[in-house]
Formats: C-alpha cells, structure tokens, sequence
C-alpha cells in the first residue's frame, strides 16, 4: 500500500515560478534579464565561428564579422518567434548541429584547391549559405503546410521525456570536460554560480531585488571574468600550451583589436550564394536535428514559461518560422542555421522569470551591439568586448543549465505510469541509445577523422552521420518509434494520454488562446487549425 504522506501528484505547472510568459517584471529588471539572455547566448555564437572561420581561410577581421553577423540575425530571429512563431519566451541562435555538413562543404576539393586564403573563405561562406538556403525549405514547407502539427500526434508524455531530457544531457560534452580546459576560471564559476543561485538567493541587500536569484548569471560571469583579465594581465598563461591560452586568455584570437568600427550586416554581403545538390542534401540532416532538438526545446520551454505544451498547430507555426530563420542564415552569412538556445530555456528556470518581454529584450540587445545606433559607436568594439569572455566560464553555465533542461524532461514522467516495465524499457532504450550512439559516431570521426558512414558519396556520410550524432533525433526515433508501436491500446492510460491529448488543439484548453494567440490580432487572417 502506497504512503500517501510521501506522495507527490503531479502538477501541470511548476509552483515556485515567480513570472509566466504574458506577466513581466518591473522594467528595470526586465532589461538586466534581457541582457542576462544575450551574454549567456555569447557562448555558442562566439565559438562557431572560431571553430569554422580559420578552416575557410578567414582572418580574425572576418571571424568576427562573422560573429557580429550571427548576433544580429539571432536578434531578428528571436523577435520573429517570439512574435509570430510559437511565441514562447525562447532565444533562437546558431547550433552545433550544422558543424559536420559545414566541414564537409568546408572539405570539398572544389574549394581545398583555391590557395589564396581570402578567396577560399569567400567561396566556402557562399557554398555554405546556399546550402543554408536550400535546406531551409524542410523546416519551412513541414511548419507552414502543418504536417509537422500533424506528426506531433503521435507524441506523448512518455515519449517527449526522454527527447527533453537528450535536449539537455546529450549536451554534456560542452560541460565539464570544457570547464577542464582552464579549470581556474572553470570551476569557481561553476561554484559561484551554485553558491549565488542556490544558498544566498534569499539574501536581498536591495529591498524587494532578489539579485542573486534573478542575476546569479551576470553576476558570477562578470567577477570571474575580471579574474581571468587580472591572470591574463599577470602574464599567468604567456608560457602555457596553445590550447590553454585559446581557453584562458581574455585577449584570445584578437577580436577586440581586429573587430571594426561600424558594422552594419546586410544580406548577401559576402557575394551571390552557390549551390551544389551534395551540400544542400548534407545540409538537410542538420536542419532535421534542428527539428527535433527545437521540438524539445519548445515544450520545455512552455513547462518552465507556466504555459500550457504548445498545440500542434503553435509547435507547427514556429517550426514554420524556424525555417525562415535558416533561410536569413543563409541570407546574411552567420555560417551555421539557427535552432532554440538550449541554454537560454535552461535560464528561464533557474531565474523563476518566463517572461516573453525579457526575450524579446535579449534580441533588442543581439541587435544593439551588433549596430550603430543614433552615430555612436556600439557594435565592433564592445560587442568584441563581450565575445572575448572565455569559453570554461559558459561551459560552468552549461553545466547547471543543461542539466536543469534534462530534470523538465524527466519531470514529464508524472504524468505517466512509471510503475510499467513498458514504460520503464522504453524511457531507459531511449535515452541510453541517444547517448550511446552518438557517442559512438563521436568517438570513430575523432579517432578516424571519418565517421562511420563511409561510402563513396561524401554527402551521404555527412547526412547519416549528422543525424546519428544527436541525442535528441536519436532519442525521438526510439522513444516515438516504442511508444506507438508497443501496446498502444492498453497502455493509453500508463502513456500519459488522458493529460495530453487536450493540448493537441488550440481549443482543447482555454488558456491556449491566453498563450499562442498571435498579436495584431493576426488570428483573423490565421485561424487555428
């Protein structure tokens, strides 16, 4: 017999959230949180870049064009979800799922045998941007035409939580192992953060201002990378390794020296867009992880904004403008294709704050410092300025947010039978494939430089071994594929179905409309489907 008095039942919204995603707090700390989200958003737009540019033939000026471009677009793309798409309060920036299609197109001997460095980097970006351009078209055509609101049918609690759950914890490898790379700067701001947000978040020494527990993220990157100026000052890493200096040094890849004045990002600036069929076709794999893992993250993010799980037709609509997202990539150069910042979900609960407004702020921010505004110099100088944080001070970030995005996952299973050994087997296949096998295609291409995919069409193995390397993918295919297959009938109940299937339609709940209703009164031309 079950002790009630240890039991829990499950709730439909988390309690201890102080603002959900149509209530805002005050404007001065709605703008601090926004800018809260666009330093947190740094970290993956500064390191996409830094990765790929030295390997097209680009110089540090071009780096951080680059960086700049990205941050402007992310802005843009930003606001357009948060206005039009599924407008949950969600950051869209740059993913490291397009990375192997990109080394792949960065690879073909087409553009290896160019030897001026400048010219390479100039063709690289436009094979790049038109296989962006391309690829764009899957996410575009499966939101917009609804077939993607039609799959979704075949979602449920028990099948969503271990998708949620990879969306965070396949993301492990940008933790701690990179909080190692410079484990001085690492794991203070690790520890700091942890002792800010958790243990002195009731301590107000501003009346009414919880700023440890609203700003614990500005706060601990802000001391520790004044530390990591003082060592670097200090002369602590002139004679370490290379790989040390790239992780320690304030003053890395000189991007504040080599970053412009005046930077206006304008579409096609880099030249008209290339297209190859091979490119397009390895480009789509990244686009349908994309998919899945901003699938993840849109549900995840309506748990933590005390919103209601987006019906298919919301889901739909913002996958729809994800799509466009990938298509002003493509446009404008950022050189990777856009998906929901993991990370900035994650800061929504470990701020209690799911505020659409402190999004939509971020973005105002991603594109102040990406610009000149009213003739005074904004963009290059201090926008470089925040891109030379170094990068163990976002993975210590990581470490507590992607691990809080993998625990929303996990908390879907109250809505479930976990008392089922159909559903246990299904939960624990899904996630230790989605771990193991991409752990798998990661290991062979580092150890091999090749993944292990290897036929003789290079565009093949790019697409297989992109879609294979992502927990998330991996995981739905699992966990969908089981959850809809294996006793469906008499597991209806133990699926969590019941909960569920009243958010499938916009209609099904009365507070959808509070939630996803479009603004402008949009809805009129638009009307739930």
């Amino acid at each position: 017999m079950a002790d009630i008095s240890i039991s829990h039942p499950p709730m439909e919204q988390l309690q201890d959230l102080e603002y959900c995603i149509d209530s805002n707090p005050p404007w001065p700390e709605t703008i601090l949180l926004g800018f809260q989200n666009y330093l947190l958003m740094l970290g993956t737009t500064v390191m996409i870049p830094t990765m790929l540019v030295p390997l097209m033939g680009g110089t540090n000026g071009e780096k951080i064009r680059v960086i700049q471009t990205l941050q402007f677009v992310s802005g843009l793309n930003t606001l357009l979800q948060a206005l039009f798409g599924t407008r949950l309060p969600t950051v869209i920036g740059g993913s490291f799922a397009y990375v192997i299609p990109i080394l792949y197109i960065i690879d073909d001997s087409s553009l290896q045998k160019i030897t001026d460095p400048h010219d390479r980097f100039i063709h690289s970006m436009r094979a790049i941007q038109g296989a962006l351009i391309i690829a764009s078209s899957i996410q575009i055509i499966l939101g917009f035409s609804q077939l993607w609101g039609i799959f979704s049918r075949f979602f449920s609690p028990l099948g969503m939580a271990p998708v949620i759950g990879l969306v965070g914890l396949g993301l492990f490898q940008r933790g701690f192992p990179s909080v190692g790379d410079c484990v001085e700067i690492g794991l203070p701001m690790l520890i700091l953060l942890i002792g800010l947000s958790q243990y002195a978040k009731n301590y107000r020494p501003f009346k009414d201002i919880p700023i440890f527990e609203r700003f614990p993220v500005v706060i601990s990157m802000l001391a520790i990378w004044v530390f990591a100026t003082i060592l670097t000052g200090a002369g602590a890493y002139n004679h370490r390794p290379a790989r040390t200096q790239i992780s320690c040094r304030t003053d890395r890849a000189n991007l504040i020296s080599s970053a412009p004045w005046f930077k206006f990002p304008y579409p096609l600036e880099w030249g008209p867009p290339t297209f190859n069929a091979g490119h397009a076709v390895a480009m789509m794999a990244a686009v349908l992880v994309s998919l899945a893992e901003s699938t993840g993250g849109y549900v995840a993010a309506s748990r933590l904004a005390i919103a209601t799980p987006p019906p298919a037709n919301v889901l739909s609509r913002g996958i729809g403008w994800q799509g466009v997202a990938i298509l002003l990539d493509g446009l404008y150069g950022t050189l990777t294709g856009s998906t929901v910042s993991v990370e900035n979900v994650g800061l929504l609960g470990f701020t209690r704050v799911g505020s659409r407004r402190v999004v939509q702020i971020s973005a105002a921010f991603m594109i102040f410092f990406s610009l000149l505004v009213d003739g005074c110099v904004i963009s290059g100088k201090f926008g470089a300025v925040f891109a030379s944080i170094p990068f163990p001070i976002f993975a210590a970030l990581y470490c507590v947010l992607f691990g809080l995005i993998t625990s929303v996952g996990i908390s879907f299973l109250q809505f479930t039978n976990m008392n089922s050994i159909r559903n246990l087997t299904i939960v624990g296949l899904s996630l230790f494939l989605g771990i193991s096998v991409p752990q798998y295609f990661d290991n062979t291409l580092a150890t091999s430089g090749r993944g292990p995919v290897r036929s003789d069409a290079g565009w093949f193995n790019a697409f297989l071994n992109t879609i294979f390397m992502s927990p998330p993918l991996v995981g739905m295919l699992v966990s969908v594929l089981l959850d809809n297959t294996v006793d469906v009938v008499k597991a209806k109940r133990d699926r969590g179905m019941p909960w569920w299937v009243k958010f499938r339609t916009f209609r099904g709940d009365s507070r959808n409309e509070e939630f996803y209703t479009l603004p402008f009164n949009l809805n009129r031309f638009f009307p739930p489907t």
